[in-house]
C-alpha cells in the first residue's frame, strides 16, 4: 500500500446521491454560502502558482510513508538553506509555497511543545518553519503550511492506515478481516489543534493552511478544526485534502468543510474546473489546486529527476487553461538543499510557458 492508492480510494466518488455535481455557470452571479467572498477566493486563484516543499523524516529514511520509529536524530541536513529553496521559488515564477510542517513519520520541523520527536532533539535544530516563513517574507512568497492528519509516531492510541483497514474509511464495504477503518482519538485531536495553534499563533499570518488524510479525523472534529483555523486567522484559506481525481466529484464524507478543493496527481477535467458546487443543498464556489512532484515522488529520492520540459508545461498550461492553481512539489535532497537539476527545471519552465 502507498499513499497515491491510499489516496485515491480512500476519497473515490461516494453513491450519486452523496456526489456533488458541478453547478451551472449562471450561478457565478451569486455570493455563495462559503465563509470567505467571492472576491477574496478568486484573489487566491490569482496566486495561481505555487511550489509545495516535501521536507522532514520521510527525506532520511527513504520511505514516504514511515512507521515512525526512526530516532529523531535521523533527519541531519548538513547544509541546510531555506533560503534557497524559497528564492527559487520567486526566482520560477511563483507566488505562495506549502511546506510540509508534519507528515506520517510524524517528526515536526518546528521545536514544537507538544512532543520532543522534533527539530530540536534532531542532528539540526533548525525551527524550519521560522526560517521558512522569514524567507517567504524575505522574497515576496506567501508562505502555506501542510499538516497530516496520519501520524505514525504521536498515535495517542489511533489507528493510521499503515495498520490496515483504510480501504473501509469511507464507502468501501469492509472486510470480515478488519475490525475498523482509521481514526483518531480525542486524544490526537487535542494534540493536532494544540500544534495547529502553534503554527498559526507563533509564526505571522499564512496564506493557506493545508490538513492532509482529513477523512481520519471525522466530520465532527473536522468541523470543528475548520472553524478554529479560521478564528485564529480568519483571512486564511483551508484546504482539507480532497485527494485524487479530476474534481469533477467532491466527497463531502472524506473532506468537507473546507475553502479549496484538491486536485491531486490527476489533471483537472478538460472542460475546466467549475468551482460552484451545490454541497447539502447549499451553493459554494470552491476553487481547485492542482498537486504532482516535478518527478515521481513527493520527498526526494536519489536518481528521480524532473520530468521532461515538454510534460511540465504541458501540465503548466493545462492548469492555466482549465482554472486551477497548480501547487509543484519540489522536494529539498538530504543536504538541505533543492537539488541543481529541479532549480534548472524549474528556470527552463519558467522560460517555456513564458512566466
Amino acid at each position: 500500500m502507498d499513499r497515491r492508492n491510499f489516496i485515491k480510494l480512500a476519497t473515490a466518488a461516494l453513491p450519486a446521491s452523496a456526489a456533488t455535481p458541478a453547478f451551472s455557470q449562471s450561478k457565478k452571479e451569486q455570493r455563495g454560502s462559503q465563509r470567505l467572498s467571492v472576491l477574496q477566493l478568486k484573489t487566491w486563484e490569482k496566486s495561481a502558482y505555487g511550489m509545495f516543499i516535501h521536507f522532514g523524516m520521510s527525506t532520511f529514511v527513504g520511505n514516504e510513508l514511515p512507521d515512525g520509529n526512526a530516532p529523531s536524530t535521523t533527519y541531519a541536513p548538513d547544509k541546510l538553506d531555506v533560503d534557497q529553496w524559497v528564492s527559487v521559488a520567486r526566482d520560477a515564477g511563483m507566488k505562495y509555497a506549502v511546506l510540509t510542517t508534519k507528515h506520517v513519520a510524524g517528526h515536526c520541523l518546528w521545536p514544537t511543545q507538544h512532543t520532543d520527536y522534533n527539530v530540536s532533539t534532531s542532528s539540526n535544530k533548525t525551527d524550519v518553519v521560522e526560517a521558512f516563513v522569514r524567507a517567504c517574507d524575505k522574497h515576496g512568497i506567501k508562505p502555506g503550511f501542510y499538516y497530516c492528519s496520519w501520524d505514525n509516531h504521536n498515535r495517542f492510541g489511533s489507528k493510521t492506515p499503515s495498520d490496515g483497514g483504510w480501504k473501509e474509511m469511507n464507502g468501501f464495504p469492509a472486510r470480515q478481516d478488519v475490525d475498523m477503518p482509521p481514526y483518531t482519538t480525542s486524544l490526537y485531536q487535542n494534540f493536532q489543534t494544540a500544534q495547529i495553534e502553534e503554527l498559526l499563533k507563533n509564526y505571522g499570518p499564512i496564506f493557506e493552511m493545508w490538513i492532509d488524510i482529513p477523512g481520519m479525523l471525522g466530520r465532527g472534529y473536522r468541523t470543528f478544526l475548520y472553524n478554529h483555523i479560521a478564528e485564529l486567522q480568519p483571512d486564511i484559506y483551508i484546504m482539507m485534502n480532497s485527494g485524487i481525481g479530476d474534481g469533477t466529484n467532491y466527497n463531502i464524507g472524506y473532506a468537507w468543510p473546507s475553502d479549496l478543493m484538491a486536485i491531486e496527481r490527476d489533471r483537472p477535467p478538460v472542460a475546466g474546473h467549475n468551482p460552484w458546487r451545490e454541497i447539502e443543498n447549499k451553493t459554494f464556489y470552491l476553487p481547485a489546486e492542482h498537486c504532482d512532484p516535478i518527478g515521481k515522488e513527493w520527498f526526494y529520492v536519489p536518481g528521480d529527476v524532473p520530468r521532461p520540459d515538454n510534460e511540465l508545461a504541458e501540465q503548466f498550461n493545462q492548469c492555466r487553461e482549465r482554472s486551477v492553481n497548480f501547487l509543484l512539489d519540489v522536494p529539498p535532497d538530504k543536504h538541505g538543499l533543492l537539488p541543481k537539476e529541479s532549480v534548472a527545471a524549474l528556470m527552463r519552465l519558467r522560460k517555456n510557458v513564458g512566466i
